[in-house]
C-alpha cells in the first residue's frame, strides 16, 4: 500500500491511497472461507459448497466491504501516526477520485480532500481585559426567597368562610337554568376546588363570604379552563366535558386555608438543615448566600459568552471554509446549501471556539476526573431533592441517583462539557485581567435581548 499527502495550501490536503491485490487478497479469502462454512446452498452440503461458487455469489460485495475497511483503517492510522491536526472528517475528492469498477479491478485509487487545523496565536495576559458581570442581590429576591420557603413548608387550615385562595371540597349536581337539579344530571361527591386557580372572576366573586354547607351555583366550564381538570372533577370524559356548558350547584362541605409556615426555628431546621441558622437574620443571609452561588452561574455563563467572543476575535484565524461547507452537508443530511450558507458565520465561530477551548484545555491540563463527574452528578441530584423539601439526603441515596445518570451516556458527556466550561472560566480569570461591575438583575438579564 502506498499512502501520500499533498497540500493544497496552509489549511487543505489531499492525500492519496493506493491499493493494491496483495493489500487485501487474504483478508477477502478469509471472509469467502467462512461464508463457505456457514453456505445452506440447494444441491450441496453444508460445508461443501465449490469456492468457485461463494466467489460468483460473495466475491464482489466482500471485496468492496473489505476494501473499505482496509482503507478506512489505514487513512486513520496514516492521520495518527503523522500527527496530523484535521478539522472535520476526510471527505472523498471531487475531482481526483476515480471511478471504480468493482467487478473488474485489482488495484485501487482512493483520494480524500482533509482541512488542517491553522495556526493561530492567543498569547494571554493581564493586558487582556474582561468585564465580569456580579448580579447584586436585593432585598426583593431576599424576600421572595423566604416567601417560598415559608410557603412550601406551609399547610391548609380549616376556615370558617371564604375569603380569596381557599382549597374547597364539596358537592357537584347539575341544575336547569332555574336552578333545580337535573334528574339524571352529572354529580360529582368529594370534589377538590382551588379558587386560585379559577379563571372566571365572576363565578370566584359568589364563593367569598361562603361558609361551610353553603350552595354556590356557577358554571365550571367557564371556570376552569383546563378541560382535562374539568373532566376530573365532574368524573366524565374529557371529550363530555369538551362540549359541556351547564350550571352546576357546589355544596361546601370543607374550607381550608393555605397558611406559609411561621418564620421559627422549626422552618429554619427544615430549610437548612438542624441548627445550621438559628435567627431570622441569619436565615436571610444564608438565603441571599444561596442566591449568591446561583447567581454566580449566570454570570460565569454571560462571561463565558463575551470570552468567546472576545478570544475567536483575538486568534485571528483562517479556517478551510470550501471544506467546512462541504462537510457539515456530509454530516447533517437535513442541511442544504442555502441553510449552511445563511447560518455558515455562526458556524465559523463554533469551529473557532472548539478549537480555542481544545488548545487551553491541553496546554494548561485542564482536566476533568470521573471521580469530578460524580461529584457534580450528586449535586445536580441534591439540588432536585431540595427543590421538593429534601434537605439532608443521606449519601447513599445521591450517589445511586448519580450512577443512574452516568449511566446515560449523553448526559455524561453534557457534564464533562459543563464542567470543561467552568475550569476554562476559571482559568481565564486567573489568566486576563478581570474588572468587576455589579449590575442588578434587570440589567443583567437586558444583556440578553
Amino acid at each position: 500500500m502506498n499512502i501520500t499527502k499533498t497540500n493544497i495550501d496552509d489549511l487543505n490536503a489531499v492525500i492519496k491511497l493506493q491499493i493494491v491485490k496483495e493489500d487485501y487478497e487474504s483478508r477477502v479469502n478469509d471472509v469467502l472461507k467462512d461464508y463457505r462454512k456457514k453456505a445452506n446452498i440447494n444441491g450441496f452440503r453444508q460445508g461443501k459448497v465449490p469456492m468457485g461458487v461463494i466467489k460468483k455469489m460473495y466475491g464482489t460485495p466482500v471485496l468492496a466491504d473489505e476494501v473499505n475497511k482496509l482503507l478506512s483503517e489505514e487513512l486513520m492510522k496514516y492521520i495518527r501516526e503523522n500527527d496530523l491536526k484535521i478539522l472535520g472528517e476526510p471527505l472523498p475528492n471531487e475531482t481526483e477520485q476515480k471511478e471504480i469498477n468493482w467487478e473488474k479491478d485489482t488495484d485501487f485509487e482512493f483520494a480524500f480532500d482533509i482541512a488542517l487545523t491553522p495556526e493561530y496565536t492567543l498569547n494571554l495576559s493581564k493586558r487582556d481585559k474582561m468585564t465580569f458581570f456580579k448580579i447584586a442581590v436585593d432585598e426583593k429576591m431576599i424576600e421572595n426567597g423566604v416567601e417560598m420557603h415559608a410557603r412550601r413548608f406551609g399547610s391548609n387550615e380549616p376556615a370558617e368562610a371564604v375569603e380569596e385562595k381557599e382549597l374547597l371540597k364539596g358537592n357537584f349536581a347539575q341544575v336547569d337554568a332555574e336552578g333545580k337539579l337535573v334528574e339524571e344530571g352529572i354529580t360529582s361527591n368529594d370534589v377538590a376546588l382551588s379558587l386560585e386557580y379559577m379563571a372566571d372572576e365572576d363565578a370566584k366573586k359568589k364563593f367569598v363570604g361562603a361558609k361551610k354547607d353553603d350552595v354556590v351555583v356557577f358554571n365550571p366550564a367557564k371556570a376552569f379552563a383546563n378541560k382535562t381538570d374539568l373532566a376530573s372533577m365532574l368524573n366524565i370524559a374529557k371529550e363530555e366535558a369538551e362540549n359541556l356548558d351547564a350550571d352546576f350547584q357546589f355544596t361546601i362541605t370543607e374550607i381550608n386555608k393555605f397558611v406559609n409556615a411561621e418564620l421559627n426555628q422549626e422552618l429554619f431546621d427544615k430549610v437548612f438543615g438542624e441548627g445550621t441558622v438559628s435567627s431570622e437574620e441569619e436565615f436571610k443571609a444564608k438565603i441571599k448566600e444561596d442566591i449568591e452561588k446561583q447567581l454566580v452561574n449566570d454570570s460565569d455563563y454571560k462571561f463565558l459568552i463575551d470570552a468567546k467572543e472576545k478570544l475567536v476575535k483575538k486568534s485571528k484565524m483562517d479556517l478551510p471554509e470550501a471544506f467546512l461547507k462541504r462537510w457539515i452537508i456530509a454530516t447533517n443530511k437535513e442541511m442544504n446549501e442555502e441553510q449552511v450558507e445563511k447560518d455558515f458565520a455562526n458556524y465559523v465561530d463554533e469551529f473557532k471556539w472548539q478549537l480555542i477551548k481544545n488548545r487551553l484545555t491541553e496546554e494548561n491540563e485542564l482536566k476533568v476526573e470521573q471521580e469530578e463527574i460524580m461529584e457534580f452528578a450528586k449535586q445536580q441530584a441534591l439540588m432536585q431533592f431540595q427543590q421538593y423539601g429534601m434537605m439532608d439526603v443521606p449519601e447513599e441515596y445521591l450517589t445511586n441517583y448519580a450512577q443512574q445518570m452516568m449511566q446515560n451516556q449523553e448526559e455524561q458527556r453534557k457534564i464533562y462539557e459543563r464542567m470543561i466550561d467552568n475550569k476554562i472560566v476559571e482559568f481565564l480569570k486567573g489568566a486576563i485581567k478581570i474588572e468587576e461591575k455589579e449590575v442588578s438583575t434587570e440589567e443583567f438579564n437586558k444583556m440578553f435581548e
